[in-house]
């Protein structure tokens, strides 16, 4: 129940309309109610026993004790004469035709008040879920880059589309359907015991067995729907794997492989269904049934009444009839909306999970601005490991990079460089040991401040599918066309844009895929200068490159380091000769530390053995052409 309160929370901004949805609600039941009630009257003038329906009716208030307190006896007697003094009188054709006309004007009135009732629902429905969307999207933009290695993008993207479609339809049951159908209940359970308390009391021996059926099935549907989402999250995350993979899954001929793991998925997926749907499908009728063994019963004892004991009219027993089985569909109803409000807060606790999860990576109560970088930045002893894993990463790194310095970090795959530089701009904070900038831990920082003196080319560059300018101006709301041009030239960007058929305007695709390895990488290259950060980080930017697009790219992030503070990750020594100094890791730790000239003549060392290995393949790929 906790879920379902948090859900509501996200509704209660917009009471206004909630309350206007009570009133229209309100008026709908009672017009409903009236409706129905006119059918006395009616029955009584189409069958001539308006005379002895009053006299029964005045028997019955003189002889009968009444189960309303007075003041309500007096209402409904004032409400009585008026109509009957109003409508009641005069030749049956006119009567007839009044009653017509009331009835008319109740029922339109009773469809206006849905029809109100149902878009102002509606509005609060769709603004509560678009809150309830937005806070949680802002709220993944602060989680760690943990978080996401160890969630699906399927599983997420589900819980931001299925599960919140889920969780809508559960405001609609609370605001609207636990309000209407309660009070079109009570509004014919009025008229019901006005005609007959009686007779009432027996029809209502079916509620404690409904109420038992109801609980027995909410509590199925909450657990089988918690399971449903979940596999409709499975579903959604092999789809997404498959789609971005596509290339992959044609070069090696897996489409059938791909085809039955996919199946498998939407095959367990429908026996979940399958069982959901029996078990919310057996409420409805469950209900009605055990409703008409007890209305059959009614009207059997409610015929006695009117046959033998002359208690009620023929016309107020119909009456009766009609306002008991309009009680059923909202009966019906309400088993429903325990279905909908059980299914839907399976679906929140998969979303709150989200809300609830506290970003590890987050300024801290005092963090300052970052305005200036001057100095330097300063690993000591710095030491990470990943979250739930007992192996150190890195192990103990200390060095000190001045400003305007080139510190290139090279050795074999595995050793834990990418993550050293992901260390800076805060995506991970070290275990042991701190980074300082200018003398400062990062960590006292805004995340902010710290992160807009960076900029990062990464081996896998990620663009939007939008317009190259899109891409390039890239978080820059205020950017001229002689900036992204002059960007783009820097980069060894702009003779393949002016190319493309609509130039700077060219929509890529999804994450680029229309441009080359290479093309992408300049246009990432242009973003970041485009930002003009102080601080550059290369992971490898160039390592998936044909040796063309190499040397295009690698124009590029030399023009880019002038001036900056950079860090580099590179594959390929020859970038890095220039470097201020290089660092050596192996297994998480720097086992070598210098320029290229004092590295390259340290004999049988790790870095001298990675160079001759490169200058061999080299030598080799250039002997085979």
């Amino acid at each position: 129940m906790n879920t379902y309160l948090r859900i509501i929370r996200y509704a209660i901004p917009y009471w206004k309309y909630i309350l206007l949805t009570f009133i229209c609600t309100i008026f709908y039941a009672i017009m409903n109610g009236t409706s129905v009630y006119l059918t006395i009257p009616l029955l009584d003038t189409l069958f001539q026993e308006t005379n002895k329906t009053t006299k029964v009716e005045s028997q019955e208030l003189k002889t009968k004790p009444s189960v309303f307190p007075e003041w309500v006896e007096k209402t409904k007697e004032n409400i009585s004469k008026n109509f009957n003094d109003y409508i009641l009188q005069g030749q049956k054709k006119d009567v007839l035709l009044k009653i017509c006309i009331v009835i008319v004007l109740a029922f339109f009135l009773k469809n206006l008040f849905g029809y109100l009732q149902g878009n102002l629902m509606a509005y609060v429905e769709f603004a509560a879920m678009k809150d309830l969307r937005d806070q949680a999207y802002m709220h993944l933009h602060k989680l760690p880059m943990s978080y996401f290695k160890k969630e699906r993008v399927g599983n997420l993207i589900s819980r931001f589309t299925n599960d919140i479609g889920v969780i809508q339809s559960s405001i609609s049951a609370t605001f609207s359907n636990l309000i209407k159908e309660p009070l079109t209940i009570l509004v014919f359970l009025f008229i019901a015991i006005s005609i007959s308390w009686q007779l009432t009391l027996f029809a209502f021996i079916i509620l404690p067995f409904s109420m038992v059926i109801i609980a027995w099935i909410g509590f199925k549907m909450r657990r089988q729907s918690s399971k449903l989402q979940s596999k409709q999250a499975d579903i959604t995350s092999v789809l997404q794997e498959t789609i971005s993979g596509v290339k992959i899954v044609k070069a090696f001929g897996m489409e059938d492989y791909e085809n039955k793991k996919f199946m498998k998925e939407t095959k367990s997926f429908f026996k979940l269904v399958i069982k959901i749907v029996l078990v919310r499908n057996a409420s409805s009728p469950l209900t009605e049934f055990l409703s008409v063994i007890v209305g059959s019963f009614i009207i059997y004892y409610g015929g006695l009444l009117v046959l033998e004991d002359n208690t009620i009219s023929a016309s107020q027993f119909l009456g009766f009839l009609f306002a008991i089985f309009q009680m059923m569909p909202p009966i019906k109803e309400l088993s429903s909306i325990n279905n909908r409000i059980q299914e839907a807060s399976a679906a929140a606790d998969r979303i709150f999970e989200i809300l609830d999860t506290q970003p590890s990576i987050k300024d801290s109560t005092n963090a300052i601005e970052l305005k200036n970088f001057n100095d330097s930045i300063e690993f000591k002893n710095v030491s990470f490991k990943y979250e739930d894993s007992e192996d150190w990463i890195l192990k103990d790194i200390s060095f000190k990079a001045q400003k305007g310095e080139i510190i290139a970090f090279v050795g074999p795959s595995g050793g834990g460089k990418s993550t050293l530089v992901d260390l800076i701009p805060r995506f991970y904070d070290p275990n042991i040991g701190s980074i300082l900038i200018d003398g400062e831990d990062i960590r006292n920082f805004t995340l902010k401040s710290l992160r807009s003196k960076m900029g990062i080319v990464t081996q896998e560059t990620f663009l939007f599918n939008t317009t190259i300018r899109e891409n390039i101006a890239y978080g820059l709301t205020d950017c001229s066309e002689e900036k992204i041009i002059e960007a783009a030239k820097t980069a060894n960007a702009h003779n393949f844009i002016i190319e493309l058929p609509l130039g700077y305007d060219t929509i890529i695709g999804e994450r680029g895929v229309k441009l080359s390895g290479g093309q992408r990488q300049r246009l990432a290259i242009a973003r970041a200068l485009l930002k003009n950060p102080e601080i550059m980080i290369f992971d490898e930017a160039t390592s998936a490159l044909d040796n063309e697009s190499e040397i295009l790219v690698q124009e590029a992030i030399e023009r880019l380091m002038k001036n900056r503070t950079t860090f580099v990750i590179a594959h390929r020594l020859s970038t890095i000769r220039n470097a201020t100094k290089i660092i050596v890791i192996d297994k998480g730790q720097i086992v070598q530390a210098g320029k290229h000239e004092e590295l390259i003549s340290q004999e049988g060392k790790l870095y001298k053995k990675l160079y001759e290995m490169q200058f061999r393949d080299i030598n080799e790929n250039f002997d085979g052409k």
